[in-house]
């Protein structure tokens, strides 16, 4: 039964007695108290109380008895069950073996992307190489038929983009796998193939990038292949039909070209190389250029035997001829007589052109023929062009093609102002017309302007 303690508050001069009052009141709360704990558990530790009623009691109490015993029950259990160790054992075993043979398949599968990455990077080196051989094949192509591009059409190379040697690097790929256990700790792994599907058609995106750009990069270099071989190709038909139409000519002319090829044109030399035909597996670029060189060559040769040969015209513009060559009647006896040249119609200061390169021989007054001048062409053939108003070049002075030798005239046994020209082989007149005809027919496409 609790105490009641009476406090007494000692005052200087003065004291206090409780009343009764106040004593009833006390001892009233502590009989209260004492009813409502008395079946309370009180815990003592260390001077420290801690009140704990009964139901909470019991139940600390039997939760404590339960664990005791299940635990002292799953451990003989443990004790003398063998086969339930093993079992566990064997599991956590089991779940290693799972573990490492996943990561040794994941391992696996990086070897394989990174290999096919290697090769993949391996495949678009070779193909770069390929298209740079390839371009670097039609630019030598193309600085190989530049000397003809005036003439035959320009080849614009299309803007190729460039290929540069750098590798390709393939993405940097972790060896290292982190795995987490499941919380069932059974031995499943969670695979991210939402994960992989996105890199692998990132990847498929990318190589479908590179595979498309190489593809343009292809067809550019295809177009270009076939604009050269076209060019190329009308080329070779242009040297042949230039070549045929000048061989067959001077053949109509009757001139052999190597009677009549002069000598090599001053201010040229150099080593002897001679231009040979391809051999072995060559392309056929290199044989159809083969065959333009050789066809070049023939055309060179047939123009400098052209500058020697008198088929362009004596005078500007239209030719008025008032007498052929070959029997007329004479203008002066009026009988039948030979015409060694043509007449042609013209105003007198005129200007009279060489018809072929060649060497003044003769410059002065010739009888029949008043002023005339005469030039020798070599290889036998001559031109004379007489009746002129006046001469402009010397004896042994070298003349070229369409230069003024002198000026329409009437001098010598003539009826009007007009030239005689004439056409010589080998000293004995031929028709000049058959000269001129050809020099039509060779057109200003390969004479010039000079017909």
């Amino acid at each position: 039964m609790s105490q009641v303690a009476y406090s007494q508050y000692d005052h200087p001069g003065q004291s206090r007695t409780p009343s009764a009052e106040s004593v009833s009141r006390h001892l009233h709360r502590a009989h209260a108290a004492n009813k409502g704990h008395a079946h309370d558990y009180t815990l003592v530790h260390h001077g420290r109380q801690v009140r704990v009623g009964p139901v909470a009691f019991w139940i600390v109490v039997g939760t404590l008895v339960i664990m005791g015993v299940w635990s002292i029950a799953t451990g003989t259990y443990f004790a003398f069950r063998d086969d339930v160790l093993t079992g566990l054992i064997g599991r956590q075993a089991s779940m290693q073996f799972a573990y490492e043979d996943r990561i040794a398949e994941l391992r696996g599968q990086i070897d394989r992307i990174t290999s096919r990455q290697l090769l993949d990077q391996e495949q678009f080196d070779q193909k770069v190489q390929a298209l740079l051989r390839r371009q670097q094949l039609l630019e030598q192509r193309t600085a190989a038929i530049a000397g003809d591009v005036v003439t035959t059409g320009s080849i614009k190379p299309a803007r190729v983009p460039e290929l540069r040697n750098a590798p390709v690097k393939p993405s940097p790929i972790s060896d290292t796998v982190i795995f987490t256990a499941p919380p069932d700790r059974e031995a499943r792994l969670q695979s991210r193939e939402g994960t992989s599907g996105n890199t692998r058609l990132a990847d498929a995106a990318n190589s479908a990038g590179m595979d498309g750009m190489l593809a343009r990069v292809s067809l550019s270099l295809d177009r270009i292949d076939r604009k050269q071989t076209a060019t190329l190709t009308d080329m070779e038909e242009k040297a042949d039909s230039k070549a045929r139409a000048i061989g067959g000519v001077l053949s109509d002319l009757g001139i052999s070209v190597p009677k009549v090829s002069p000598a090599a044109p001053s201010a040229t030399g150099g080593p002897y190389i001679p231009l040979k035909a391809p051999k072995g597996d060559t392309s056929a670029f290199a044989r159809q250029l083969y065959r333009i060189n050789v066809a070049h060559a023939q055309i060179d040769r047939y123009m400098r035997t052209l500058t020697n040969v008198p088929v362009r015209k004596p005078v500007v513009g239209s030719m008025d001829m008032s007498s052929p060559f070959g029997s007329r009647m004479d203008p002066f006896l009026r009988g039948p007589a030979i015409h060694t040249g043509i007449d042609l119609r013209g105003d007198t200061g005129d200007p009279v052109r060489a018809t072929a390169s060649g060497r003044v021989v003769t410059a002065s007054w010739q009888g029949g023929y008043g002023n005339m001048v005469e030039i020798d062409h070599g290889n036998g053939l001559s031109t004379r062009y007489g009746h002129m108003s006046k001469i402009e070049v010397k004896v042994g002075q070298q003349v070229a093609i369409g230069q003024t030798i002198g000026r329409i005239g009437s001098t010598g046994r003539s009826t009007g102002p007009h030239l005689h020209y004439e056409t010589r082989i080998d000293e004995r007149p031929v028709d000049p017309q058959k000269f001129l005809r050809a020099g039509l027919r060779l057109g200003s496409g390969v004479l010039g302007s000079n017909i």
